[in-house]
């Protein structure tokens, strides 16, 4: 890929992702339901870790916000900092919005897991062996973090360094995420506010033969 073509591709990523979290921010105020929701299609929200997080960066951006006009000398310099500052503590509300507006799904079809807008992983019924409750920390390496052990090959989905449902796979599965390359997992490990009403859900939904 050429550099300007990558530009291009990075410059048309970025608009996106700008237009969905401002809509995901409309939807939120709004109180519309999440995306995805519908007949038979369970809702499974995890914001909760994260919200603590976000309210800390957004009460320190809205104290900011003054101090600078406050601080600053030259009203040219206060106006671009009002401009920018007031984008930024709306961004960062928009940002919450959409770990809202697009929660876990449980839909006749699969468990999708969900973070925001730029992680969603398709997990089928007839892939899914057993799903059981177990609340984990995860160490230093980011939000998404790929394990090997053994024969086994894990993936982890966390919010706030935490997960607590974990997924054990019937067969190696393949998923679009871009840390975990090409290679198939055979468990993945994500994290809901009410893991045990996700997990209650869910074995409901599983194939007869699933233990």
């Amino acid at each position: 890929m050429s550099r300007a073509a990558a530009v291009r591709r990075g410059l048309l990523f970025a608009v996106r992702y700008e237009m969905r979290l401002w809509s995901a921010l409309y939807r939120w105020i709004a109180r519309k339901p999440p995306y995805g929701s519908g007949p038979g299609v369970a809702v499974f929200p995890y914001a909760g870790a994260a919200t603590g997080l976000f309210g800390v960066f957004i009460g320190l951006s809205a104290v900011e916000i003054p101090i600078l006009h406050l601080i600053l000398p030259w009203q040219t310099a206060r106006t671009i900092s009002l401009i920018i500052g007031a984008y930024g503590l709306v961004w960062m509300i928009g940002l919450l919005a959409t770990l809202r507006v697009y929660p876990h799904l449980l839909t006749p079809s699969a468990l999708v897991v969900r973070n925001s807008l730029t992680l969603r992983v398709e997990i089928p019924w007839d892939a899914v062996a057993q799903v059981e409750v177990r609340r984990r920390s995860m160490p230093p390496g980011g939000s998404i973090q790929v394990e090997e052990a053994g024969d086994q090959r894990i993936l982890s989905l966390a919010v706030a360094s935490q997960t607590s449902v974990d997924v054990l796979l019937a067969r190696p599965l393949t998923v679009d995420v871009k840390k975990a390359g090409t290679d198939p997992v055979t468990q993945i490990r994500l994290h809901a506010d009410d893991p045990e009403a996700l997990v209650a859900a869910a074995r409901e939904r599983l194939p007869s033969t699933a233990p």
